[in-house]
């Protein structure tokens, strides 16, 4: 007769220096035009990158089910470079458009880009060992703030991702989380350069 363990094993999170840019396969924002749902992807018919960090360089399409805006959007080209995206932030990283998945919490505002950053994050708040296996240089998890990996904020964060996992399903500008709106919060640091022979 097999018996379970007297205390289960805590949940273990094991990080392996996952990039925020690679959350960006789809961006969920508030469309510019109706004010609901509308979806950030890579340009249909464009090659995926063969590098992480050329995805802040791929071109993208901003498009709405609800009221059908569409807009592209292209790196913007500098000399013989072109300027990528910068992930972080409520906006998105491309057309500057809030994010979809907003939600008070903890006195701040959680975001994520869709459900699978969601997921991630969920996995990483609910962990109780956390170990890491990757420089932290470019990690998304190593550059959380405090208060998300604090353990006194661990309850709190869960269910703000809660809220935002129910978000991502809403879809009209009445279902628009009211922390959803334009802060201009967005990253402070150097853009991205990608010079034409290859990543920099």
């Amino acid at each position: 007769m097999r018996t379970e363990p007297a205390h289960p094993a805590p949940v273990r999170h094991r990080d392996h220096g996952q990039w925020l840019v690679q959350f960006t396969g789809q961006v969920l924002v508030v469309c510019p035009r109706c004010g609901g749902r509308a979806l950030v992807v890579p340009r249909p018919g464009v090659a995926p990158p063969k590098y992480f960090s050329a995805l802040l360089f791929q071109p993208r399409r901003l498009a709405c089910a609800h009221c059908g805006a569409t807009a592209d959007w292209t790196a913007e080209e500098r000399g013989a470079g072109l300027v990528g995206a910068v992930p972080g932030g409520t906006e998105d990283p491309f057309f500057r458009r809030p994010l979809w998945l907003q939600t008070r919490c903890a006195g701040r505002v959680l975001w994520a880009y869709d459900e699978e950053h969601v997921d991630a994050l969920d996995a990483y708040v609910r962990a109780r060992l956390r170990e890491r296996h990757a420089s932290p240089t470019m990690g998304m998890f190593a550059r959380l703030p405090a208060w998300m990996k604090s353990a006194g904020h661990r309850d709190e964060v869960l269910t703000g991702l809660a809220a935002l996992r129910s978000l991502a399903a809403l879809s009209t500008p009445a279902d628009r989380s009211d922390a959803a709106h334009d802060r201009g919060d967005r990253p402070r640091h150097h853009r991205s350069m990608l010079f034409r022979g290859g990543p920099y």
